[in-house]
């Protein structure tokens, strides 16, 4: 695959995962763990059957939204329960309105958390993936999200990345090949064994890309004279990454460029100046705050 079809690709993939079947199950086992499924005493002790009723989620604060629209493919798991977008996945809202819920006040009532915890946590990794987006704006360097991702929620998290401008790494261990240090430690002829796996792997799997890390301007030599796609280019500071960068256009291979390791907000526009065509951060995801996102009777 050539490498300049990787990026987009990612994107549609991700977008795809998050259906309403996995929408669906997320909100039953969130209900589940709730207690939900088997009724709200405290909701049923004092609104009547049949209540109806309307109501407004509202962001309180600001941020980017995401979950809000697979939430509203999946509304048919609450009863009676209606919902009426007003803005739409990856839009920058400021305490305001983002969607009506109409229907059952019972339904509604036991839906709220799970609703306001899905879109909340969601609407945190979209925010915090923005802020990295714009502040490598005027390059050309895309926001990659990483494996550390939270336990179950993998989907979830990907889709938010991309609703916060982030292009997504790979899914998993499934669809594409990243051989690491580990990987690579036991190796005797580094370049002879490295390529006889890269052919084995490519013979044998569909993959959206194959990435091989570095960690040193002499590994890097070695790589590029192999069939990849990309480079990870591990804990480098900027002056060798820029060496990484010119390395890589000189050579007969073109390979995208991955940084990653400890990328701050500080840090990550000096890091793209270099040239790479990427950088991978962790963080986004797993140092995020939540959106602050309520439910309001109208």
């Amino acid at each position: 695959m050539a490498c300049l079809e990787v990026q987009g690709l990612r994107t549609r993939r991700v977008k795809n995962v998050i259906n309403q079947k996995y929408m669906q199950n997320l909100i039953r086992q969130c209900l589940e763990e709730d207690g939900g499924l088997h009724g709200d005493v405290t909701t049923n002790s004092i609104i009547p059957t049949g209540l109806q009723g309307r109501f407004a989620l509202n962001v309180r604060g600001q941020g980017v939204i995401a979950g809000l629209k697979p939430i509203a493919e999946a509304i048919d798991v609450f009863d009676d329960v209606q919902i009426t977008m007003l803005h739409q996945d990856g839009e920058s809202v400021k305490n305001e309105n983002i969607a009506l819920l109409e229907g059952s006040v019972r339904s509604i009532l036991i839906a709220e958390r799970t609703v306001l915890n899905i879109i909340g946590y969601a609407s945190g990794i979209a925010s915090r993936t923005r802020l990295f987006v714009d502040a490598v704006a005027g390059t050309n360097c895309k926001i990659c999200d990483t494996r550390k991702t939270t336990p179950g929620l993998r989907a979830l998290d990907k889709y938010a990345v991309v609703c916060g401008g982030g292009t997504s790494h790979r899914m998993g261990l499934h669809d594409a090949v990243l051989f690491k240090d580990n990987h690579l430690a036991g190796l005797k002829d580094f370049s002879t064994e490295l390529n006889e796996a890269i052919a084995k792997v490519r013979s044998m799997n569909e993959l959206q890309f194959v990435e091989v890390e570095v960690d040193t301007i002499e590994q890097l030599k070695q790589v590029l004279l192999l069939p990849i796609d990309i480079v990870l280019l591990d804990n480098m500071p900027p002056d060798l990454l820029l060496q990484a960068v010119k390395l890589r256009d000189g050579s007969k291979r073109s390979p995208l460029l991955e940084a990653s390791g400890g990328v701050t907000l500080d840090s990550v526009h000096s890091i793209a100046e270099t040239g790479v065509d990427r950088i991978s951060i962790g963080g986004i995801v797993h140092q995020a705050t939540w959106l602050n996102v309520g439910l309001d009777v109208l």
